[in-house]
């Protein structure tokens, strides 16, 4: 049996919504909820979210951008002026 391992970085949250978590250049961390409904978006093969981000202590600026499959399994995911936070670190 073929079992999926779950995403590092992208975390479901019920069946409506993932969380993420970007570390922008000054290493200030900001969470993000992306609802399947509202800011998920239908492209040909799949789904696909952009995220302007601005941090609210030191205001870094990032662009999170991620592609999902047809079963909003992340495909692609990318992270301009800053970095993606793996799961295991959130603590």
């Amino acid at each position: 049996m073929w079992f999926l391992r779950p995403d590092p970085h992208v975390k479901p949250e019920g069946p409506l919504a993932f969380r993420v978590r970007v570390r922008t250049k000054s290493g200030e961390v900001v969470e993000l909820r992306l609802s399947k409904s509202m800011e998920i978006s239908p492209v040909e093969g799949g789904y696909y979210v952009r995220k302007e981000i601005v941090a609210p202590k030191s205001l870094d600026r990032a662009v999170l951008e991620i592609w999902f499959d047809r079963r909003f399994r992340p495909v692609r995911k990318e992270v301009a002026g800053g970095e993606l936070v793996p799961i295991r670190e959130w603590g």
